[in-house]
Formats: C-alpha cells, sequence, structure tokens
C-alpha cells in the first residue's frame, strides 16, 4: 500500500500542504514565488502519480482513495489562501466566487460519488474530459494568482482570474454532466 512509487507520491502531496500553507505566509519577499513552486510541484504529483500508477499497473484502492483526497485538499488550501490574502478589495471578493463554486462542486460532486458506490453505479459519475479539462485549468489560474508578479508584459494576476473562472465555469458544467448521469438514480429510478 505504501510503497508503491504512485501513492507515496500521493503522500509527498498531501505533506506539502502544511509546508506550501508556512511558505505563503513567509514575511519574506519571495514567499509568493516559493508557494506557486510549491504548488505547481503538487500539481505535477497529481498528473505522475496516476500516470505511474496506470503504466506500471499499480493502481490499487488505498491510492484510487487518497489521489482525490489529496488533490482536493491542496487545491482547497491554495483558494482559502488566496481568499483570504485580499479579504477587503476586489481581488478576493472575486476569487471567493470561484473559490466557492469550485470547493462546492467538489464536495457535491464526492458525496455523489460516495452515494452512487452504494448503490454499485460508481461507474456513471466517473471523472469526464471535462474534469481534466477544468482540473488543468484550475492548477493553472492557482498558480498564476499565486505567483502574482507580471512575466514580462503579461499581467498575470489578471490573466490566473480568467482562468480561475473558465475553472469555475467548468466546474458548474461538469457537475451538471455528472448530476445528469446521476437522475435516474436520484429521482429513485433502479441504476
Amino acid at each position: 500500500m505504501w510503497s508503491n512509487i504512485p501513492n507515496i507520491l500521493t503522500l509527498l502531496r498531501i505533506a506539502l500542504i502544511p509546508i506550501f500553507v508556512i511558505c505563503f505566509y513567509l514575511p519574506i519577499a519571495s514567499a509568493h514565488t516559493a508557494s506557486a513552486l510549491l504548488f505547481t510541484l503538487a500539481a505535477v504529483t497529481d498528473w505522475l502519480d496516476g500516470h505511474l500508477a496506470r503504466r506500471l499497473q499499480q493502481v490499487s484502492p488505498f491510492g484510487a482513495f487518497l489521489d482525490p483526497v489529496a488533490d482536493k485538499l491542496m487545491v482547497a488550501a491554495a483558494l482559502v489562501l488566496l481568499v483570504e490574502n485580499n479579504p477587503t478589495n476586489y481581488a478576493g471578493v472575486y476569487i471567493a466566487i470561484p473559490a466557492i463554486v469550485i470547493i462546492g462542486r467538489e464536495i457535491a460532486i464526492s458525496a455523489l460519488r460516495e452515494w452512487m458506490a452504494e448503490l454499485g453505479a460508481r461507474t456513471r459519475v466517473a471523472v469526464s474530459y471535462i474534469g481534466k479539462v477544468k482540473t488543468a485549468l484550475q492548477m493553472t489560474a492557482i498558480i498564476l494568482l499565486l505567483y502574482r508578479a507580471p512575466i514580462g508584459s503579461v499581467p498575470v494576476v489578471e490573466v490566473g482570474f480568467w482562468l480561475l473562472y473558465a475553472a469555475a465555469g467548468l466546474t458548474l458544467w461538469s457537475m451538471a454532466v455528472y448530476l445528469r448521469a446521476a437522475w435516474p438514480m436520484l429521482k429513485g429510478s433502479s441504476p
């Protein structure tokens, strides 16, 4: 369970969360760069653990459970930090809206998947292509919002805002897809 590489990467991602939070609050000029790099490392391990699990045929029940938990914990921590870091200005409000959508959807879909699994119909709410694109946009947006500094003439924060809203839009779309797939069971029909 613990000894395969994908599970070690997932556990590493969880271990990075408190380090990421501490780094975010460090009173040094490079704190934003360092926290963006740590989040990038976590995002890469999110992709890599799944890729290696399939390629090395090391898919395990433990990994299947822990991988989405680690992803959701890291994303939720980053979104909460970004909202908290800008509580009274327009940036905080504009980040709070997609953050609530993204975190709320994750809670709702996790509950839906658990309920569908109890009915033996979990595959009806399996991860879709839309969810993968949403995740890529979300990770990129968070990295840019953490980094903050313009890259040449590219306004990183503004691009991050737009990508976060695009991710929130895909979040709602993917949730609608999942709910549509589960709707017959939600109405009380048999799977």
